[in-house]
């Protein structure tokens, strides 16, 4: 256990203690219940910009680019300290394995864990033990699922639903007349639905793949509809719903679970059917069989409160090629969600974004495709993806394999001043003791130190227990770990004895 050292009152640490507000700042921000609230995602939410461009769907404006993340480097320049300074080798132990080595011994970890500890400032990997082996990961997996979508995405694109229609007008009540008049026979075999004064116009309610679609959005996208309706003089028509932007199975390969719904481009409160679904939340739920159609018949009910109608019950369809926009929605940027997601460890979204890199890269919006679409991407930015297999974007496909090695790559990757767009990684990992999926963690025993110094993304199967995250060690120096085990007896003592390894780590 590295005994905590007591600083002094001198210059030098004022300058250190400086640096390590800055860092923080920018790397955390004001957080709320584990989401980082910059005013820049508040301000690209509430503009119409961004979105995807898919077929049938919304539009895609540009987006500014995101302007650097403050750096400590920047704050010593201020302070005429030499920037190299983050670099020169500190006060970690000569032999990292003397104190890690025995905690991975623990049989609590299973027989054979996997360790990577990265200097971020430098890239050196200063601990390693079986760092090169794929090994399932478990939720880590969406470290790689954040980067690759920030990285293919950018941090402000927001994904777009959208409700179309090819109906420019209403029959006119002449005609409609005319046809009463000219055929009684077909008077008297229309539906209830259909009688009246006004043909139903087809409308179509496009799924963009936003998994955080909730019934606030959903409501504004109908009264949005409803209005652009009655201004064309329509109070009445039938919903259809397409979700064909995504194909492939829209199962999980785990099967029907409460962990995630079926992955489809359209759904609301992410299928939960215990209406938990809120911007925080934690654990697993019941989950529909048909979230779009749900998705859809809320819509309807809610056009209802605009003054608008439907004849029919919601029915599966695609968006004509011509189609007219009426309304659209959007997410919240894609720096939030990425944060949501790793904060949470949110499943749903977690598949979203890796389809959504799959549709901007050209590929199928599938498992498939977006396992394709990721490792190109992690390719792309020279990251170690030998070994990698990203079946899914959850990590909760038991197949998956991914190294300690890659994980801390890929921390080390979004604390690089050269890719400020890939900080949202950082920010969205959980606090120790605080937030998200370590909030009840690192109470006991030696783990305690590690409490609101180290952000780590948990992850856990039956048998697979992981973490990888980042902490302040000594010397200042941010340091990039990741702790894979597989085969563990237990998962209370494996997560207790990952805790325990991270904390010996903090200064």
């Amino acid at each position: 256990m590295l005994e905590p050292k007591v600083w002094q009152l001198t210059a030098g640490s004022a300058v250190f203690g400086l640096v390590l507000a800055a860092g923080a700042v920018a790397m955390a921000g004001p957080w709320d219940s584990g989401q980082r609230k910059a005013e820049r995602d508040w301000a690209a939410a509430q503009s119409p910009t961004g979105g995807a461009h898919h077929p049938g769907g919304g539009v895609r404006a540009p987006a500014p680019a995101p302007a650097p993340a403050p750096s400590a480097a920047g704050v010593l320049d201020e302070l005429g300290a030499p920037v190299k300074s983050l670099s020169v080798p500190a006060d970690l132990p000569a032999d990292l394995r003397e104190t890690l080595g025995p905690l991975l011994g623990s049989p609590d970890l299973g027989p054979a864990p996997a360790a990577s500890v990265v200097d971020v400032a430098t890239g050196e990997q200063l601990f390693g033990q079986r760092a090169d082996r794929p090994m399932a990961p478990a939720s880590t997996i969406k470290i790689a699922t954040a980067v690759a979508a920030l990285s293919a995405l950018g941090p402000d694109h927001r994904i777009a639903t959208t409700v179309v229609t090819a109906d420019t007008k209403k029959k006119s009540k002449g005609d409609d007349k005319g046809d009463k008049g000219g055929d009684k026979s077909d008077k008297s075999s229309r539906s209830d639905d259909d009688k009246g004064d006004e043909r139903p116009t087809e409308i179509t309610l496009v799924g963009g793949g936003d998994a955080t679609l909730d019934r606030k959005s959903l409501r504004a996208l109908a009264h949005d509809t409803a209005r652009a309706l009655r201004d064309r003089g329509v109070h009445r028509v039938t919903v259809r719903f397409d979700v064909s932007l995504y194909s492939g199975p829209r199962e999980h390969p785990i099967g029907p679970n409460d962990n995630i719904a079926p992955v489809t481009a359209l759904m609301t409160g992410q299928g939960r059917l215990d209406d938990s679904a809120r911007d925080s939340f934690g654990g697993p739920a019941p989950r529909s069989g048909d979230p779009a159609g749900d998705a859809a018949d809320v819509f309807a009910e809610l056009l209802g409160e605009g003054g608008v109608s439907t004849s029919k019950t919601p029915a599966l369809g695609k968006a004509p090629k011509d189609a007219d926009r009426l309304a659209v929605t959007y997410s919240r940027p894609v720096s939030a969600l990425v944060e949501r997601m790793l904060t949470n460890s949110d499943n749903d979204i977690g598949e979203s974004l890796v389809r959504q890199v799959a549709i901007e890269t050209g590929r199928p919006a599938s498992f498939a495709g977006a396992q394709q679409a990721v490792q190109a991407e992690l390719k792309k930015l020279k990251l170690p993806v030998d070994g990698a297999l990203l079946r899914d974007g959850s990590g909760l496909n038991r197949h998956d394999r991914i190294t300690s090695g890659l994980l801390t790559a890929l921390l080390a990757r979004a604390a690089d001043p050269e890719r400020p767009e890939l900080r949202p990684v950082l920010t969205g990992l959980p606090v120790a003791g605080f937030s998200g999926t370590l909030q009840g963690r690192y109470a006991d025993g030696d783990a305690i130190t590690g409490s609101g110094l180290i952000r780590a993304k948990t992850g856990t199967l039956t048998g697979v227990n992981s973490l990888a995250g980042t902490v302040v060690g000594p010397g200042g120096r941010l340091l990039a770990f990741a702790f894979l085990a597989e085969d563990a007896p237990a998962p209370d003592t494996a997560q207790q004895a990952l805790d325990h390894l991270s904390a010996e780590l903090v200064s």
